[in-house]
């Protein structure tokens, strides 16, 4: 029987915190996009499907998942694909140096309802700034959910990163994905017929 992986898991809990891997080797001069909590990494490969040329990095705090997409990766012979083992909230410095990513993507984070547990919610104005440094002049981030009231949560905070500017307008929602990939949970909220909030912001000069 495979072994139950974890779905949900703290953040802030201090054993997440420390004891992460190495920080990861880029290639050097390749273009890099990471997916933060990328549990299965369908995005990622469904990237790599349309475009081969940049590296694809998912960020996982659960080693168990991790571990199944470099296995996938290495048995599908996709070399652009990895997956390294961090927590969002404190490892990114240490993973990417600055101005080193083309493009982070948040997919369907965990909105934890409870508003006693709002801080656990990945995106805030903190992480912003981390994002901030780790991108690239122009460098992108897309966010995207099906619950509105985390969709609402996050566009206050990348609104008010001075660094960051909305893709289109002031406070306004993509209509549509950019990307043909989609992330599993973004094909289900497809099938249920859910609509989906996406944002997309870029680093201003």
């Amino acid at each position: 029987m495979a072994r139950r992986i974890r779905q949900h898991v703290n953040p802030l809990k201090l054993g997440y915190v420390e004891g992460m891997e190495p920080a990861l080797r880029l290639h050097a001069g390749r273009r890099v996009e990471v997916e933060l909590g990328c549990a299965h990494a369908d995005f990622l490969f469904e990237r790599a499907a349309e475009d081969p040329t940049p590296l694809y990095v998912g960020v996982e705090i659960r080693a168990e998942m991790v571990r199944r997409v470099n296995e996938r990766a290495a048995r599908l012979g996709v070399e652009s694909v990895r997956a390294v083992f961090g927590n969002v909230n404190a490892d990114l410095p240490r993973l990417f140096p600055t101005a080193s990513v083309a493009r982070f993507y948040l997919n369907f984070p965990d909105p934890w309802f409870k508003k006693r547990h709002h801080k656990r919610r990945v995106l805030n104005p903190e992480l912003a700034r981390t994002l901030v440094a780790a991108l690239e002049p122009r460098g992108e981030v897309f966010f995207q959910t099906d619950v509105f009231d985390l969709a609402l949560d996050a566009m206050e905070v990348l609104e008010r990163e001075p660094a960051l500017e909305n893709v289109l307008r002031a406070w306004a929602f993509e209509r549509a994905s950019p990307f043909a990939a989609r992330s599993r949970r973004e094909r289900q909220s497809e099938r249920k017929e859910r609509r989906v909030w996406r944002l997309r912001y870029r680093r201003v000069a």
